[in-house]
C-alpha cells in the first residue's frame, strides 16, 4: 500500500497490487482481442507481422497476455488488422458490443442519418419543440374555432383550424372525407395535416377535432410540438353552442344524446387532462373568454420560448 494526496490535498491509500492486477487483466484482454481479430480474418501471425512491423515473438507474447505492448505498437498492429484500437482496450466486447455496432454504423450513415440519430438520441428540451404554437382541445362546442379566432386576432398570430386543412388538401369537406375513406382515413389525413402546420408555423393558435386525443402517436405529437389548453364548458352549453352552429352529428334525432355527450365526455376526460393548462368557458361572453385566454397564454409564457 502507498499513500498519495488526492486532488483536494486529502491523503488517502491507493492499492498497487489492485493497481497490477487491473494492468494484468487488460494486457490479457488486448492479447484475447488481438487473436480474435487475426484468426476472424485467417490471417496468419507472420502477415500481421509484416504489415505492422512488430516482430511475430512479439505478436506471440502479446496474443498470450504476455507483452506489454506500447501505445504505438499497439496502433500499428490495430491498423493491420483493420481494427480500431478503442475496439482492442475498450470496455465493450467489440464482437458483441450494441454501443460498438451503433457507433460503427453512425460513422458511416448520411450527415441527415445521422441528424435525425442524434434528434433521438440527444433530443432538444421539450419546451424548444413547442415553439411558440398553441393548441386548443376539447369537445365540440367547447369555443375551440370562435375563441381561437379572437384570440389569434388580439395576438397577431395565424389561426387554423385543422380540418380546414385536411379539407384544403383533400379537396373535399371532411363529411365527404370520411364517407369515402372511413375513420381511418380520416385520422390518417388528420395526422398527415398536423405535420404539415408543425412544418409552417413557428407562432399559431390550432383548433383540432374533439376526438383527436384518441389517436396515441397524433396525440402524442399534438403535445410535443404544442402548448395545449383545454377548453372546458359545461356539457349543457356545449350542447347549445353545437346546435347553434347547426352541427348535430351525431345528435340528430336522438334524444339520448345529452347523456351520450357526457359519456364522451368522461371517457376522453383523462385524456385531455394530459394538456398543459386548462381554460373554463363557462357563463363567459366571447370577449370575456378572449381576454381571459390571451391573460392565460402570457401568463404561462406560451408565446416567446424558442
Amino acid at each position: 500500500m502507498s499513500e498519495i494526496t488526492n486532488f483536494k490535498g486529502e491523503a488517502v491509500r491507493a492499492s498497487e497490487d489492485d493497481a497490477d492486477a487491473a494492468v494484468d487483466t487488460l494486457i490479457r484482454t488486448v492479447g484475447e482481442r488481438v487473436r480474435k481479430a487475426r484468426e476472424l480474418k485467417g490471417l496468419p501471425r507472420r502477415v500481421v507481422s509484416e504489415i505492422s512491423g512488430v516482430s511475430p515473438r512479439y505478436l506471440a507474447q502479446l496474443e498470450a497476455g504476455e507483452g506489454n505492448i506500447s501505445i504505438g505498437l499497439l496502433m500499428r498492429v490495430a491498423i493491420a488488422l483493420d481494427h480500431r484500437i478503442e475496439w482492442l482496450v475498450g470496455e465493450e466486447d467489440p464482437w458483441t458490443s450494441e454501443v460498438l455496432r451503433a457507433a460503427d454504423l453512425f460513422r458511416t450513415a448520411s450527415a441527415a442519418d445521422r441528424a435525425r440519430v442524434l434528434d433521438i438520441l440527444a433530443p432538444h428540451p421539450p419546451e424548444s419543440l413547442k415553439s411558440s404554437r398553441i393548441c386548443l382541445i376539447g369537445l365540440r362546442g367547447a369555443g375551440k374555432s370562435t375563441l381561437g379566432a379572437l384570440t389569434g386576432e388580439s395576438l397577431g398570430i395565424p389561426f387554423v383550424e385543422l380540418n380546414r386543412e385536411i379539407e384544403a388538401h383533400s379537396g373535399m369537406p371532411v363529411n365527404e372525407v370520411l364517407a369515402l375513406y372511413g375513420q381511418e382515413g380520416y385520422r390518417k389525413l388528420e395526422a398527415q395535416a398536423l405535420e404539415r402546420v408543425i412544418a409552417t408555423h413557428d407562432a399559431m393558435i390550432l383548433a383540432v377535432a374533439g376526438g383527436i386525443v384518441a389517436e396515441p402517436d397524433t396525440y402524442k405529437t399534438l403535445l410535443t410540438h404544442f402548448h395545449t389548453i383545454w377548453l372546458k364548458a359545461r356539457p349543457e352549453e356545449h350542447m347549445e353552442r353545437v346546435l347553434e352552429q347547426g352541427d348535430t352529428r351525431p345528435m340528430a334525432g336522438r334524444p339520448e344524446a345529452m347523456e351520450q355527450l357526457k359519456s364522451i365526455l368522461r371517457s376522453r376526460e383523462a385524456l385531455y387532462e394530459r394538456a398543459d393548462a386548462r381554460f373554463e368557458t363557462s357563463g363567459m361572453s366571447r370577449d370575456q373568454a378572449r381576454d381571459a385566454l390571451v391573460a392565460l397564454i402570457h401568463e404561462r409564457g406560451f408565446l416567446g420560448r424558442g
